[in-house]
């Protein structure tokens, strides 16, 4: 009976062990790839946006350089590095669309978002970006 026991917990040692060591492997995996995986998803939505913008209609140039001009309103003098449409909210009518731009500035990341009046883009609102979505 001794033996048996002596095997059942050398048994139920090693799957722990291996539980444990798989654990840790995988953590180590997903945090090399988070930043691959990330960026990877982030192009997806922002391909996804304007697809979504040029298939309703939207026009891409024209919505962005409304984001621009609306940007270099809000923030005078910031030089935007780079423009990105992340986000659309296409609802019935034309008065409740809204765009989302990501404007990425030297001192970080900074979200505008546009609504229609009137047929014609205006500014809804600017705000810093979330921590950690400089990059984007």
């Amino acid at each position: 009976m001794d033996i048996v026991l002596l095997v059942l917990a050398i048994l139920v040692g090693l799957i722990a062990g291996l539980a444990i060591g798989g654990a840790i492997a995988n953590a180590r995996r997903r945090r090399r790839t988070e930043a691959a995986f990330e960026a990877s998803l982030q192009e997806v939505d922002r391909a996804l946006a304007a697809a979504h913008a040029q298939d309703k209609g939207w026009e891409p140039e024209a919505l962005e350089a409304a984001a621009r001009r609306a940007f270099e309103a809000a923030r005078p003098g910031v030089a935007a590095q780079r423009a990105v449409l992340v986000h659309v909210d296409d609802r019935p009518g034309t008065e409740h669309d809204r765009a989302i731009f990501r404007f990425t500035t030297p001192s970080g990341a900074v979200d505008l978002t546009l609504g229609r009046v009137d047929g014609s883009w205006t500014t809804d609102s600017v705000a810093d970006a979330p921590p950690g979505s400089a990059r984007d």
